[in-house]
Parts: C-alpha cells; sequence; structure tokens
C-alpha cells in the first residue's frame, strides 16, 4: 500500500480511506477493466461480419488490453494476498461471461433458433465450456507474449489463436447443428 500510495502522490491513510486492504483496491481497479473491456469486446463481436471474425475482434481486444497495460492486468489477475484469489477468480469470471454470450448467439444461430431466444441446458453448458477454455487458452497466450517469449505481433498472435479456436470446438459445435449442405459452404466460407 505505500508503493501504491507513493506512485498516486498521496499519503498511504487516504488510500485506506477508501479501501480496506490492497484486495479492495484489486477488487474496485478489476472492475473497472471489466466495464471497460466489456463494451470493448461488445463492440468488437458487434461489428463483425462473420462469428468466427468475431472471435478475432474478441482476442485482439483482449491481446490489446493487456499490451497496452500489462501493470493493470497483472495487479487484477494476480491474487495479493492467500485471501485474495477468490477475488480475483470474479475477473476471470466476468470475462467468460463476456465471452461466452456472443458464443450463444452463435450456437443459437447455427441451430435455427431466433439468435435471443434461450439456449437448452445442454447447449447452456457447451457455451460455458467453451468459453472458460477460450478464456484460460487466450489468457494463457496473451501472458505468454507479454514475456516476450515470441517474436509474433499482436495481429499474428489473434490470427493464430482465433485459427487455434476456431477449429476446434467453436467449428465441431457450428459442424455438428448444421446439414452436409450447410457444412460444406461453410468449409468454403473458412477457407476463403
Amino acid at each position: 500500500m505505500d508503493e501504491i500510495a507513493t506512485a498516486a502522490g498521496t499519503s498511504k491513510s487516504i488510500v485506506y480511506r477508501y479501501f480496506e486492504d490492497k484486495t479492495g483496491l484489486q477488487i474496485a481497479v478489476a472492475e473497472l477493466v471489466i466495464s471497460d473491456i466489456s463494451a470493448a469486446l461488445d463492440a468488437a463481436v458487434t461489428g463483425a461480419e462473420t462469428p468466427r471474425a468475431g472471435l478475432r475482434a474478441m482476442i485482439e481486444v483482449y491481446l490489446e488490453m493487456v499490451e497496452h497495460s500489462p501493470n493493470v492486468y497483472f495487479f487484477v489477475t494476480r491474487p495479493v494476498g492467500e485471501d485474495a484469489s477468490g477475488e480475483v477468480g470474479h475477473f476471470i469470471e466476468a470475462i467468460t461471461r463476456l465471452v461466452a454470450a456472443p458464443f450463444a448467439r452463435v450456437l443459437a444461430g447455427a441451430a435455427g433458433t431466433e439468435t435471443d431466444a434461450p439456449l437448452t441446458t445442454a447447449q447452456a453448458d457447451v457455451v460455458a465450456a467453451w468459453a472458460a477454455g477460450a478464456v484460460g487458452f487466450v489468457r494463457g497466450v496473451g501472458e505468454w507474449w507479454l514475456t516476450g517469449e515470441g517474436p509474433l505481433t499482436r495481429a499474428e498472435l489473434a490470427d493464430q489463436t482465433t485459427q487455434w479456436l476456431w477449429t476446434g470446438p467453436v467449428s465441431a459445435s457450428l459442424r455438428d447443428q448444421q446439414s452436409p449442405r450447410q457444412r460444406k459452404d461453410a468449409h468454403s466460407k473458412e477457407t476463403t
């Protein structure tokens, strides 16, 4: 808290006036980041012409956030103490819900239902599992990239990560719900 107060140009007592401890500060910062990324992810997926382009746009937004503010990113995703790990999970859970929402619309649309129609329990389970896995995967890839381990640009990494995620469970889920003709047409679009 001393370091935080010094960096903010204030006293530790002023910081404690607003936040009981570092965990409280971490939660407040995480809520602000979630608000910002929520709007950015929604804009990215809404502006995309295809579901795959939406996935890529969301990955790019996430990577841009971690690249632009790596210290803030690590602050909200790393426990500050043993008692804080549950609170940090709140940040990851919120991001997972943000990612699941557009995938749910894609899955509903692929099933031939209205995109606002509720998913079946089985579909909702698939969406939740995929979103958790995708967030974990993108988080892992993004943190690896932040360490400078690879020479990839953000755009190259977003393209590659999209390819990995799209050709895996997303593509499989969509294919399972399509007729053979729809699968052939979709494959043609994916390769162009």
